[in-house]
């Protein structure tokens, strides 16, 4: 377990750029960011104990941020 936040930039840096004018050109890129960084907030709560948070929903909300993640990465990739 990693209490390190997976911020995109950090994750992919050869995309920091990109990732930034995407943000503010492409609302659905917008939108995917959005929720990839909220999920990430609160894996990252759940995490540090800031938010206590039983195993099964921890686990719940990593698979959905490795699901937003790689639907960022595909969009990035192209």
């Amino acid at each position: 377990m990693s209490h390190t936040p997976h911020e995109l930039a950090a994750d992919f840096p050869e995309y920091a750029e990109k990732i930034q004018a995407l943000k503010l050109s492409d609302a659905h890129f917008a939108k995917l960011s959005e929720a990839y960084h909220e999920v990430n907030r609160q894996v990252h709560r759940a995490e540090t104990d800031v938010e206590p948070t039983g195993d099964a929903e921890i686990e719940a909300l990593r698979r959905e941020r490795v699901r937003l993640k790689d639907e960022l990465f595909a969009i990035l990739s192209k």
